[in-house]
């Protein structure tokens, strides 16, 4: 009999929801300090909030100065400067903005991984495994972490600061700017780990350097912040945070 019941509370286990913390189920700002880099994390639930790409289809700085710039622009919450771009300003790679789609494959360790944003289900995936059809859709990389681990290989000479987004592999998402890193030591540093209460599965590195651009409003809990060096650059495009 005792047995039974074990297997039972097994069962019951194993088919319960993972519960999500109160505290991460609503956008929120952290500042965390991974083996020696400083991240400053914008989390959220994927249920009641989204990313959506913005493009500027007349190339880097046309609409908006900075990230601060183009949320305000739509009301978002939050904003992280998104996609590479070539030296005239053209995407690097394919990006869907409200469906419009623009740009073609990148081959290349910037173009590994594709984020996505379709009828509610959002995620990251490995470039051979989209069709690169979604109304919201962004091709960057290299891929940071990938089934909680780290990636093998990544560049271990250049400093910059970096941005990148985040997944639990189920509804809680991150999108992260950082301080100055290579982005072996941030592989290193990020994957599996729980910044901000939830773990990171998969991560997908956008532009940094003089890109990195993040952009908290104020009403977002630890808001407002504005974390863009004064050197930047205009930017292509931008991953805006909106309410569902």
């Amino acid at each position: 009999m005792k047995l039974f019941l074990l297997a039972l509370l097994v069962i019951a286990c194993e088919a319960a929801p993972r519960a999500i913390p109160v505290d991460v189920a609503k956008p929120q700002l952290h500042v965390v300090t991974l083996q020696g880099i400083t991240l400053q994390v914008v989390s959220f639930d994927a249920r009641s909030h989204r990313l959506r790409l913005l493009d500027q289809p007349n190339g880097p700085g046309s609409l908006w100065s900075d990230a601060r710039a183009a949320a305000r622009s739509v009301s978002a919450l939050a904003a992280i400067n998104a996609g590479f771009f070539t030296p005239e300003g053209k995407p690097l790679g394919v990006m869907v903005s409200d469906g419009k789609k623009l740009g073609a494959s990148n081959p290349s360790s910037l173009g590994s991984g594709v984020w996505y944003e379709a009828n509610g289900r959002t995620g990251i995936l490995r470039r051979e495994k989209s069709n690169f059809q979604a109304p919201q859709l962004l091709q960057a990389g290299p891929l940071l972490a990938e089934r909680s681990k780290p990636i093998a290989g990544l560049e271990n000479g250049k400093t910059s600061a970096r941005c990148f987004i985040a997944w639990d592999g189920g509804t809680l998402w991150m999108m992260v700017r950082t301080s100055p890193c290579t982005l072996a030591q941030l592989t290193q540093a990020i994957a599996g780990q729980s910044p901000c209460g939830f773990p990171i599965v998969s991560a997908l590195n956008l532009d940094g350097g003089t890109s990195a651009d993040l952009y908290v409003a104020q009403e977002i809990k630890g808001g407002p912040a504005v974390y863009r060096a004064i050197w930047n650059k205009p930017v292509r495009n931008f991953l805006v945070l909106e309410k569902r």
